[in-house]
């Protein structure tokens, strides 16, 4: 396409054209890139807007001064503008419009009936696939933390079919008790069938039919004298109610999404907290970078108008502060997902101390979000945008191996999130089975990590760095699909050609060529400074092995010396050295120590 001049563009004729009815307009450059999508009920009058004399803001004044061309879309109402404006922004991404960058589709979980013995998953993608889906969830994590949640109250599979069919034996699900093992018959089809109606009804939100149920099958069953599975039902009561005193944020059932608008200046969080079933499944945050002077009502409207496009709308948003246009939102809204839509404004009681949190949430977000918006966020979303992934990492874990000649072997663990290093969750496994072997450390602490996890203890991560290339990342996925673990990145982080930093290799399951970032690509730096603190932490957890290994095999081959007199010895003489450089008379001096021991000791040093 040639490039236009000035001279070649006449709105006033355009404007004569234009009609009085709803549609959509869109701003074109010289190029016939979109710099700006926008809706009317009235496209004349809208349009002129734009071209008065005086009035126009600053802002949108340097826009039109780029503006070559205008498209026209009509439209029967205006209901029907909005969603041709959501879905046009959402295709063209225009520099002037207020653009919801993080566009991909939340995860579900699946529940797949189609089986005899159906399987719980974590889910993304069109749900054309047979089942039921639960959800969306604000992220990953939340539905991973959800699944390892229901594990521990209904103990229904969570395998691939292909992993399924191939047990022989019970997994190590069944023997922490996370599953029934159906693989091998140690359940019957009709017993498995009412675990899965009971975590059914815990997805949907149904708690209370749920207690009430879960209730009187235990009370039948200690009428009928079976005392064991009876207990049973008593012991998955209590950790029912352990969760949802956790989980409890609202007085029904149904699902609801709770939108928080905080602004500083020109600087825009919108936190949104999911509500299913009654329960709080997770937040999410957007900063959405407005080009124009557009109010926040106006922000808050086109936000709501991208998000729900292409998604699941629950029955009930609740917003603060009001959007402009609610009734057409609301209209628009339902059209889109045919069915009823509420818009609230001003909530009463539970549902306003919810949007009092998320409002709280959003400026502390916010807060954070300006004081580095310049280092990590941008690393952290330039290497979204490199590796296409489908959210913002919001925790990301490296591993890294660290051994002398198989020696001692160490493997690190370290954490990074939005604010960076989270030095108080890094943790250190010393290897003592497979010495020597990468692989086989690897395996055992990332079995020892995410096991941990599923049991409780910490948070799973979005993404999982390794520091190695295809065999680590190969090792890596074995172990989370050993233990059902799904929705984690694993990229393989291995050293370039000579060992020189910025010729890293990055390595991702099922590919077979390695990725190659250039060398002054912020997402590239920070992959490397995540690898260089896990070695540096794998480097010194390694040294403090070796030198109490050191201290332990010389001093404990001496004979008549355990644990009490080595430990005397070290304290009292500075360390090994100091041990091995004293002489008889004081070595005898150590409390603890007889004249024969002390002889004992010297001969070992010294002849």
């Amino acid at each position: 396409m040639t490039d236009l001049t000035a001279s070649d563009f006449h709105p006033g004729e355009l404007l004569q054209e234009a009609p009085n009815s709803p549609g959509v307009y869109q701003f074109l450059d010289a190029k016939g890139e979109t710099l700006y999508v926008g809706k009317a009920r009235n496209l004349k009058k809208r349009l002129a807007s734009y071209f008065r004399r005086s009035g126009v803001p600053p802002k949108t004044s340097s826009m039109m001064s780029h503006v070559r061309d205008i498209a026209l879309t009509l439209t029967h109402t205006e209901s029907e503008a909005l969603l041709l404006e959501s879905n046009l922004i959402k295709k063209h991404r225009p520099r002037y419009n207020i653009v919801l960058r993080d566009d991909k589709s939340y995860p579900y979980i699946r529940l797949n009936d189609s089986h005899e013995f159906p399987r719980l998953s974590f889910y993304r993608g069109s749900r054309c696939e047979p089942g039921q889906y639960f959800g969306p969830y604000a992220s990953a994590n939340s539905v991973r933390q959800t699944l390892a949640q229901l594990q521990k109250i209904f103990p229904i599979r969570q395998c691939e079919d292909t992993f399924f069919r191939l047990r022989s034996r019970p997994c190590l699900q069944y023997q922490i008790q996370r599953c029934s093992a159906p693989c091998v018959g140690l359940i019957s089809a009709d017993d498995y069938a009412e675990d899965v109606k009971q975590a059914r009804l815990f997805l949907q939100g149904r708690d209370s039919q749920l207690a009430d149920y879960l209730a009187r099958r235990m009370e039948q069953l200690s009428a009928q004298h079976s005392y064991e599975a009876a207990a049973q039902y008593r012991d998955r009561i209590k950790a029912l109610r352990r969760v949802l005193e956790h989980q409890y944020v609202s007085g029904g059932e149904g699902d609801s999404d709770v939108i928080a608008l905080c602004r500083e200046q020109d600087h825009i969080c919108i936190e949104v907290t999911f509500i299913r079933g009654g329960r709080h499944s997770g937040n999410k945050s957007f900063f959405p970078k407005p080009a124009l002077d557009e109010n926040t009502s106006r922000i808050l409207a086109a936000f709501i108008g991208q998000f729900y496009i292409g998604k699941t709308v629950p029955d009930e948003i609740v917003i603060y502060p009001r959007a402009e246009n609610k009734q057409l939102l609301e209209d628009a809204l339902m059209q889109h997902a045919e069915k009823k839509i509420r818009i609230v404004v001003n909530p009463r009681g539970r549902r306003a101390r919810v949007v009092e949190q998320t409002l709280h949430n959003a400026q502390a977000r916010l807060a954070v979000h300006i004081a580095s918006r310049h280092t990590q966020e941008e690393r952290i979303e330039a290497l979204r945008q490199y590796l296409d992934l489908d959210e913002l990492p919001s925790r990301i874990e490296c591993f890294d191996v660290s051994h002398t000649s198989g020696q001692s072997t160490v493997v690190s663990c370290v954490v990074f999130d939005a604010q960076g290093p989270q030095k108080s969750q890094y943790r250190r496994f010393n290897i003592k089975q497979g010495a020597g072997d990468d692989y086989a450390a690897l395996s055992e602490a990332l079995h020892r990590r995410f096991k941990k996890i599923k049991e409780g203890e910490g948070q799973f991560p979005d993404l999982l760095l390794i520091d190695g290339g295809k065999g680590q990342i190969n090792v890596a996925k074995s172990v989370l699909d050993e233990l059902q673990i799904e929705g984690i990145v694993i990229l393989g982080v291995a050293k370039g050609l000579g060992r020189k930093p910025g010729r890293e290799r990055l390595y991702l399951p099922g590919r077979k060529q390695p990725l190659v970032m250039p060398s002054d690509m912020p997402a590239l730096h920070y992959i490397q400074s995540i690898r260089n603190e896990a070695h540096r932490f794998a480097i010194t957890g390694h040294r403090q092995q070796r030198a109490k290994h050191a201290q332990r095999s010389q001093l404990q081959e001496i004979p008549g010396i355990g644990n009490m007199k080595r430990k005397a010895l070290l304290k009292h003489l500075g360390g090994l050295q100091g041990v091995a450089r004293a002489g008889a008379e004081d070595l005898a001096g150590v409390p603890g120590i007889s004249k024969q021991l002390a002889q004992r000791i010297y001969s070992f040093f010294h002849e």
